[in-house]
C-alpha cells in the first residue's frame, strides 16, 4: 500500500453540491436514523478515499443493504477513521482547533455518545460546517447544540501499490 493525499478541495466541493440535495447513486437514511455520516462518507470519496471491502469492519458502499456500519454510522465511522491500518481514508482525533476543510466533527452528549456528523467546508469565527439529515451549507458550529464535540483529522488515503 501506498498512501496518498486527501483531496480536502475536491470533497468540499461534493459536499456543496450535494448539501440541500441526495446523490441518486446513494440511499437516503434520513428516515433510518439520519443521513449525516452516509454523507460525509460520500464527501470522504470524493476526496479520494477509496474504499476497504474488509467485510464488518472495512468502510464501502455498494447498496442500502450491502455496506460496512462505518459507512453511516456516527460512531463506527470514527472508530474506522482513527483506527484504520488498511486501505482507504485514516485520521486522528484532533481538537478542533486544529482542524482543516474536509475534515469531520462529531457533535455528542455528556454521556459520552455520539450522534451527529459534520464535515467543515470553510472557516469564519470558528468551522463551518455541511451536513445532511438536517441539511446546513456553510453553517457555523457553534449554532448547533451539543455537549461533547470531538474532531477527527483526515491524514490521508492508502491505496494499493
Amino acid at each position: 500500500m501506498k498512501i496518498i493525499a486527501y483531496d480536502r478541495k475536491a470533497a468540499v466541493e461534493y459536499a456543496r453540491k450535494w448539501a440541500y440535495g441526495r446523490n441518486p447513486q446513494y440511499y437516503n437514511f434520513d428516515r433510518l436514523g439520519g443521513d449525516c455520516t452516509n454523507y460525509v462518507s460520500q464527501c470522504l470519496h470524493a476526496g479520494g478515499a477509496v474504499m476497504n471491502y474488509r467485510p464488518v469492519t472495512g468502510w464501502f458502499y455498494r447498496s442500502a443493504n450491502d455496506r460496512t456500519a462505518s459507512w453511516t454510522g456516527v460512531e463506527y465511522i470514527y472508530r474506522f477513521l482513527t483506527e484504520n491500518d488498511g486501505l482507504g481514508p485514516f485520521g486522528q482525533e484532533s481538537p478542533v482547533e486544529e482542524l482543516q476543510e474536509g475534515d469531520l466533527v462529531q457533535l455528542g452528549r455528556d454521556t459520552g455518545d455520539f450522534y451527529h456528523t459534520p464535515i467543515i467546508v470553510g472557516f469564519s469565527r470558528g468551522p463551518l460546517v455541511a451536513a445532511h439529515t438536517y441539511d446546513a451549507y456553510n453553517k457555523p458550529l457553534y449554532t448547533y447544540y451539543f455537549e461533547r464535540l470531538r474532531g477527527i483529522h483526515i491524514l490521508g488515503v492508502r491505496v494499493p501499490d
